[in-house]
């Protein structure tokens, strides 16, 4: 089994919530959900493809290291999460709790998710642990959120996100909102974050909810 961070503890955390970063743009959603998973004291299981690290060493500052467990390590120390709390899957550990219906519920966020993630769910590939894993969250009626970025949409992207939403999953796309008077990049990544932690039932404060000022 390849899985990397401290040891599986249900400790005293609110919830856990299964994140798994593609290699679609939009690298800073992902992380920044990270960091405000963490900080609600959500625990996280991580996914990450083999795209996603070459996005986030692209897109970002963030450089991570080649090694899966010291890679558990830096996102740990970088996001001050408490032990336990963070636990970094490799992309073929079929052991597990994601890769099967019996282990812990939680909710899937797939952030961001590539075309191709989406295509290969629409079908029930199940090539790797995140296509798994959303396959899983299909069968189990649990809750998969699917944040994809991409501009345009082609009608093969369409077709598999209707598909998708018939099937029960919720396509959240990274179209930031400017009601709310952006000042920076920053911003725009935290509205959509904030969609999100919403759809998860978690406490934000990174933007108001409508009506309120």
């Amino acid at each position: 089994m390849r899985r990397y961070g401290s040891a599986l503890s249900e400790s005293a955390f609110s919830k856990t919530v299964t994140l798994a970063m593609t290699g679609a743009s939009g690298a800073q959603y992902g992380l920044r959900l990270l960091q405000c998973l963490l900080a609600a004291r959500v625990r996280v299981w991580l996914l990450l493809s083999d795209a996603a690290r070459i996005v986030i060493e692209t897109e970002t500052e963030v450089t991570l290291p080649e090694d899966e467990a010291r890679t558990a390590s830096f996102l740990c120390e970088l996001y001050g999460a408490e032990d336990g709390q963070l636990i970094l899957f490799g992309k073929r550990d079929w052991f597990s709790p994601v890769a099967s219906g019996t282990g812990t519920a939680s909710s899937l966020v797939i952030c961001p998710a590539s075309g191709g993630t989406l295509s290969a769910i629409a079908c029930g590939a199940s090539n790797n642990l995140i296509e798994r894993a959303a396959d899983v969250a299909l069968k189990e009626r649990r809750q998969l959120i699917l944040v994809p970025r991409e501009a345009p949409y082609s009608e093969i992207h369409l077709e598999n996100m209707l598909k998708l939403t018939r099937m029960g999953a919720m396509i959240l796309p990274a179209s930031p909102g400017f009601y709310q008077k952006p000042q920076s990049v920053e911003d725009l990544v935290d509205f959509v974050v904030a969609r999100i932690l919403s759809q998860l039932e978690i406490e934000q404060t990174l933007l108001p909810p409508w009506g309120i000022r």
